[in-house]
């Protein structure tokens, strides 16, 4: 029974953490895309001045970030709540 307890108690904090994660890593996708293209916006995948290669690197890019960044916070997540609850979640 606690265990589910926890689980239903963590879970706004997961979702907060969730849009958290989305909102540092559309942050850190914007910079690291300045440093590497010179540019302050990513292309768009319909900008018809744009070429293949550049919008599916920046998607690439992206999605890379996106990924790290909700692996990092779920990770840290699950080990906060194994340390304040003993049991590590499912």
């Amino acid at each position: 029974m606690a265990g589910k307890l926890s689980k239903v108690a963590l879970k706004p904090v997961n979702v907060a953490l969730g849009f958290a994660a989305g909102a540092a890593a559309g942050f850190l996708f914007k910079e690291v895309w300045k440093l590497v293209a010179g540019e302050d916006d990513a292309p768009d995948a319909g900008d018809p001045d744009r070429g293949w290669g550049e919008i599916l690197t920046a998607a690439a890019l992206q999605g890379a970030i996106f990924a790290v960044v909700k692996a990092a916070v779920h990770r840290g997540g699950v080990i906060t709540t194994h340390k304040l609850t003993g049991t590590w979640p499912d």
